[in-house]
């Protein structure tokens, strides 16, 4: 199973709610060194932009992959830069109001985030 295929069914999983870190980190855990269950516990505290609306779970988990996989400030602002271009926003609150403001369902919306995100970590491991 690839990254995407596992963010996917952890998106899919209706047993147990995966936040949208837990949802970036997971399927990264063999390359991070980690259990999935590690990725699991390091990533619980961090869904729902921390807790209270602050950054965004996908974008935090992805920030600690690109950690974890040695990138350095470059990828990390690269990263950063493609969310502020694409959302207008990183903080949690506001990408969730804005997408209610457009008719987005939240599961729609957060599950889009991770998988974008997700997919901006292959393609840079892609490009190693």
């Amino acid at each position: 199973m690839d990254h995407m295929e596992k963010a996917r069914a952890l998106r899919a999983d209706t047993q147990v709610h995966y936040n949208c870190a837990q949802s970036v980190l997971i399927p990264f855990a063999r390359e991070m060194g980690l259990s999935e269950e590690q990725a699991k516990n390091l990533g619980a505290h961090f869904g729902s932009g921390m807790r209270h609306g602050s950054t965004c779970g996908a974008v935090t988990g992805a920030l600690m992959v690109l950690g974890m996989l040695g990138y350095g400030e470059e990828q990390s602002a690269a990263l950063l830069k493609q969310v502020r271009q694409g959302h207008g926003a990183l903080d949690c609150a506001t990408l969730l109001r804005t997408s209610h403001e457009q008719g987005i369902p939240r599961k729609a919306h957060c599950d889009g985030l991770v998988f974008e995100m997700v997919q901006a970590l292959d393609e840079l491991e892609s490009g190693k």
